[in-house]
């Protein structure tokens, strides 16, 4: 009697486990970024502490960042549950090293899968060592789910010729079919649900995992475009900062950038701590080149320096995995967002400053008619009178012209407090100065 409930409580074990077991349902579609690992990541810890029977990846990308993929890849070989992939309509590039890392795939009728060459933004093959590096792990990752290391290579190097599948100078791109033909995907299946039924997981339930709305928004942060919007901001909130005494709308504006740059980025494991201490330095030496060591000189180059190279390190991540692809697109991404903050600092410099705005963006003091301060219709009569700069001007500041008190602009660059300076130009309240030349201190008012 005993024997016999054994072997009934022997079967009704695995059957109760096949009718309440549960798999992962995980969306690989779009470009592949690195707002994409940490999702995983999240999905398979879930999975694991749940039970779950097995990890199912549904892809169709395009591909995308070499970096985000290889993360990914390191993420499915090291799950313990078995993993799946149907590649329903494509898996290129990136996703293709995501689909080779899973167990099983799968392919709907008329989906491909191949051509990972890295390539830049434009398209543009990139450097040998690019193409080696994702050579090996298409290679490595194939060869260790048992698949074919040689193909999976040529489906990265147009010079690896394999007789009777591909000729040299032709990238591999399997159909569905020739792939299930040289063994590169298991199983061919008409839809999801069919894939399931044919790897015996039909009766499972399916958990459909879904990315989180604070997800969405470091993936939406971390974007090419609105990460570089957010070092413009970061770069012109600075500039504009230093040109008026105490904390304006323009500090806010950069602290604002910064902590959405580079925490966005700290999240995804693109910027790490070190990047953002360099860059708090490199801000914090600049503010000693202006306020501390007046002029432009090692502090201030030395901040300069540390800024960029926190900005550009906080665009690629780690240097082991990233390609000469990403880093070439982090490399014009920062060119183009200097040049675009360069433009924008002198239209606003020029423009801006006259208008009401830039009196709401910069913190300027209020000059009281009792504190000495006086204010005109006209200051055309200032002009090429020469007096004190009661202040230093970074470029603005206060200065004594006939024992008045008046804000006072430097033409070009620092001037030092107690400097005798020439009024140049007026601009409406605005005056204009330089250093007053010595040999004409008889203009003095």
């Amino acid at each position: 009697m005993k024997s016999v409930l054994l072997k009934l409580l022997m079967i009704l074990i695995p059957a109760s486990g096949s009718l309440f077991g549960q798999v992962y349902h995980i969306d690989i579609s779009g470009t592949i970024d690195l707002g994409l690992p940490p999702y995983i990541q999240r999905v398979l810890d879930e999975a694991k502490a749940d039970d779950a029977k097995a990890i199912l990846l549904e892809v169709n990308t395009f591909g995308g960042r070499v970096d985000a993929a290889t993360q990914i890849k390191d993420l499915l070989l090291n799950s313990k549950m078995p993993t799946y992939a149907f590649v329903n309509k494509r898996a290129i590039s990136a996703g293709a090293l995501i689909s080779l890392s899973c167990d099983t795939i799968g392919m709907a009728p008329g989906s491909s899968i191949g051509a990972a060459t890295v390539v830049d933004g434009g398209g543009e093959k990139q450097a040998e060592k690019s193409q080696s590096y994702f050579r090996a792990e298409m290679g490595a990752t194939a060869e260790s789910k048992g698949r074919n290391r040689e193909i999976a290579e040529a489906m990265v190097d147009e010079d690896i010729e394999i007789e009777g599948i591909i000729e040299k100078g032709k990238l591999i791109t399997f159909t569905a079919e020739d792939a299930k033909k040289y063994e590169m995907a298991e199983i061919l299946a008409p839809s999801l649900e069919a894939f399931m039924d044919s790897v015996g997981l039909g009766d499972q339930e399916i958990v459909r995992s879904e990315i989180t709305f604070a997800e969405e928004i470091v993936r939406f942060l971390t974007g090419p475009v609105i990460s570089s919007i957010l070092l413009m901001m970061i770069f012109m909130g600075i500039f504009f900062e230093l040109q008026s005494p105490g904390w304006g709308v323009a500090g806010s504006m950069a602290l604002v950038g910064l902590v959405l740059f580079f925490g966005s980025h700290y999240i995804i494991q693109l910027a790490s701590s070190w990047e953002i201490i360099l860059f708090i330095i490199g801000v914090g030496l600049l503010f000693v080149e202006l306020f501390v060591l007046p002029g432009f000189g090692i502090a201030g180059i030395a901040g300069v320096i540390l800024i960029m190279a926190a900005s550009f390190m906080s665009m690629i991540g780690s240097f082991e995995t990233v390609s000469s692809a990403d880093m070439s697109s982090a490399a014009t991404r920062l060119t183009i967002v200097l040049l675009l903050t360069i433009i924008g600092m002198v239209v606003m410099y020029k423009m801006g400053m006259k208008s009401k705005l830039w009196d709401r963006i910069a913190l300027n003091p209020e000059f009281r008619k009792e504190e000495g301060f006086v204010s005109s219709d006209d200051y055309s009569d200032y002009l090429g009178k020469i007096g004190v700069a009661l202040t230093p001007l970074r470029p603005a500041g206060v200065g004594v012209f006939e024992d008045r008190r008046l804000d006072i602009v430097s033409e070009g660059g620092f001037i030092e407090a107690n400097e005798k300076v020439e009024v140049v130009n007026v601009e409406g309240y605005r005056l204009i100065v330089r250093t007053a030349e010595k040999n004409d201190e008889e203009k003095t008012a």
